[in-house]
């Protein structure tokens, strides 16, 4: 019982730190690491013009969406963003196999890089803008960050690389 108690701490956690950077470490009692957290989300979030950005995208009005947005501010997000979500869920006891941190890594690396090419990215005609590309950009890093995770395990299991 011990165990899945464990695991349903994790995934609370997991899903806290999805909905604002900070609030995981919060249940951890990282206070600290909670306060840092959640001051570079709102100093990001009003920097980068986020809010904004979101309203604007949803409403479908990308180029106003990009036109508001500050890319330089803007970038930082899905680093600290899957960092927060990670380092939560580590606190709380998820993530003890070898190689589980590279699915967040990799989210962060291609949600990045889904920021960069939110201004030029178009699919059927359709610009995807800075919110929506960054997110489809971090579920495929998460993909492949999970991909290569077996495989790395798998090689870890059978010493391959021993």
């Amino acid at each position: 019982m011990k165990n899945v108690d464990k695991i349903d701490k994790s995934r609370e956690v997991l899903f806290w730190s999805i909905a604002l950077p900070g609030f995981g470490q919060l249940l951890n009692r990282k206070y600290f690491k909670a306060f840092i957290l959640i001051t570079l989300e709102f100093m990001i979030n009003v920097k980068g013009k986020i809010n904004i950005v979101i309203v604007h995208s949803f409403l479908g009005e990308m180029q106003k969406a990009i036109d508001k947005a500050d890319f330089l501010w803007l970038m930082f997000y899905p680093c600290i963003y899957l960092f927060a979500i990670w380092d939560a869920y580590r606190d709380a006891g998820g993530g003890t196999k070898p190689f589980s941190y590279l699915p967040f890594v990799f989210s962060a690396y291609l949600g990045t890089i889904g920021v960069i090419y939110s201004t030029r990215f178009y699919v059927l005609g359709f610009l995807i803008g800075p919110i929506f590309l960054p997110i489809i950009s971090m579920v495929i890093g998460y993909v492949i960050g999970l991909f290569i995770k077996k495989i790395l395990q798998s090689s870890v299991k059978w010493n391959i690389f021993g």
